[in-house]
């Protein structure tokens, strides 16, 4: 009688923010700030799973992992972005996000803290956007009751065209 496979999950590379390097600057000169972490956008109805890689601030440290995680997300009012769970894996923190308003951009505030004491905290914008469905063009033909026509192919007949 055959068994039920059992399954390995690793998250998706596809949705990874790593955190900015920790370059030396030389005596004398002015640091730049480097630009916002951002994730890549989501639909309100998608719930994937996102990924923070902390690595750069644990080389030469072997043994050092995520030990604690702690997450705000603003705007933060009912339908906005959720997050489902989260979970590490050494130095990658992963988090499955749920919900969130077209056209909002979320900021993740997250917070970690390492087996032997760092603490590293950094923002990560995280775009909420339709994407699973096509935006209709302003000069769709529309019938009486406020629905899209469309041809045989499913595109919006346009008016004008």
């Amino acid at each position: 009688m055959p068994t039920t496979a059992s399954h390995i999950w690793r998250p998706s590379g596809a949705r990874r923010a790593m955190l900015d390097g920790f370059v030396p600057i030389p005596r004398g000169t002015i640091p730049t700030t480097p630009a916002p972490l951002v994730w890549p956008a989501k639909d309100p109805a998608d719930v994937l799973d996102y990924e923070f890689d902390v690595s750069a601030a644990l080389l030469a440290n072997r043994g050092d992992a995520i030990a604690t995680i702690d997450i705000s997300i603003s705007p933060n009012a009912t339908g906005d972005l959720a997050m489902k769970s989260n979970a590490a894996d050494g130095a990658i923190a992963v988090f499955w996000f749920g919900a969130g308003q077209v056209g909002t951009v979320y900021t993740v505030q997250i917070t970690i803290g390492t087996t032997t004491g760092r603490t590293i905290s950094r923002a990560i914008l995280l775009p909420v956007q339709s994407l699973a469905t096509a935006a209709v063009p302003i000069n769709a033909l529309q019938s009486d009751t406020g629905a899209i026509v469309t041809d045989q192919s499913g595109n919006p007949i346009l008016i004008g065209s």
